[in-house]
């Protein structure tokens, strides 16, 4: 039954059990031929230190048939994979597009802006991702981001 292992994947992934993850949201994966969870699969990789799987997996996914928050998502692993090769400009550069607004309130917003402000620090910007703290907090209805602290601590840098 793909809805109980993709539980149990979900729950193995927020545990930190990234191999068991995989396996059961892999096999979910073929079972349903969806890619809902690509980007939580694509993190799993990453987690087991394979940044080139991940984004192996997110250049061959179509993204087209993906809901925009997946896509988000993946855009966010994908840059975070980016980083962990060491290649922090392009992880910059992988983020900017039209979700990347200051002014937009999409459920992903706070997570893609603390995504780019955490990568413009990674290669040096504090100016810049200063301000992009400041917009995912601003965004942060949730408050599930510490964006407002790390705003103020590159601030006093």
């Amino acid at each position: 039954m793909p809805i109980v292992r993709e539980g149990l994947g979900l729950v193995a992934y927020h545990a930190g059990n990234w191999q068991e993850a995989l396996s059961e949201l892999r096999a979910v994966r073929r079972m349903t031929r969806s890619d809902e969870h690509i980007a939580v699969i694509a993190d799993a990789e990453r987690a087991l230190g394979r940044p080139e799987r991940a984004l192996d997996l997110a250049k061959e996914t179509d993204k087209e048939r993906l809901t925009k928050a997946t896509r988000v998502e993946l855009a966010i692993v994908a840059a975070g994979a980016r980083r962990d090769l060491g290649q922090v400009d392009a992880a910059v550069v992988s983020l900017q597009g039209p979700d990347l607004e200051a002014g937009r309130r999409d459920p992903w917003s706070a997570r893609l802006f603390y995504a780019y402000a955490d990568n413009l620090a990674a290669a040096g910007r504090t100016e810049e991702a200063v301000r992009w703290f400041l917009n995912a907090s601003e965004a942060d209805a949730e408050d599930e981001t510490d964006a407002a602290e790390r705003a103020a601590d590159l601030a006093n840098e």
